[in-house]
């Protein structure tokens, strides 16, 4: 196995969503009883929604759909992403939830995808910013004080100096 295969690895915790949890159907009939009047018909859409709510996290990006009637399927590589918001409104925040906004450069003020049910919406988001930003592993990165660094470069002036002035001599 190969160290960039190793990093391009999804955590085994991301990888395994594959639909969005329970509470989210919670939401969505608490979502369709708000709308009295429309109940008979948002319910049934909303119902199918969350029944047919499939993910699928890749080395190279999301994959979404949904849909039975009106099959819709989203595939967005990471490479694309521009942007992530997390919203929530009270109800959500009560159960857990949170939707997951991501953006591309595709010119819409809309979402171009939006991942709804994943209970670690803040994981998630690091995940894909990680990913969006092509950095797998963050790597510790000691930081070397400016004066050593220029400390370094002097001394190593000092050296070049007395070479070429041996250079001259010899």
């Amino acid at each position: 196995m190969s160290l960039t295969s190793a990093m391009d690895r999804i955590p085994a915790d991301i990888a395994a969503i594959e639909r969005p949890v329970e509470r989210l159907f919670t939401y969505y009939v608490l979502r369709a009883l708000a709308g009295t009047v429309a109940f008979p018909v948002l319910m049934p859409l909303l119902y199918f929604r969350y029944h047919t709510m499939r993910y699928q996290f890749t080395e190279e990006g999301i994959r979404m759909s949904w849909g039975i009637l009106f099959r819709n399927e989203v595939v967005l590589n990471y490479a694309r992403i521009q942007d992530i918001h997390l919203r929530s409104n009270a109800i959500e925040r009560i159960l857990g939830l949170a939707r997951i906004e991501i953006q591309t450069a595709a010119g819409s003020s809309n979402a171009e995808m939006t991942l709804e049910g994943i209970t670690d919406s803040e994981g998630m988001r690091d995940f894909l910013y990680s990913r969006m930003r092509g950095v797998h592993h963050p790597a510790r990165v000691e930081v070397t004080p400016l004066a050593a660094i220029l400390e370094q470069i002097a001394t190593e002036l000092r050296e070049i100096r007395i070479a070429l002035q041996d250079a001259r001599r010899g």
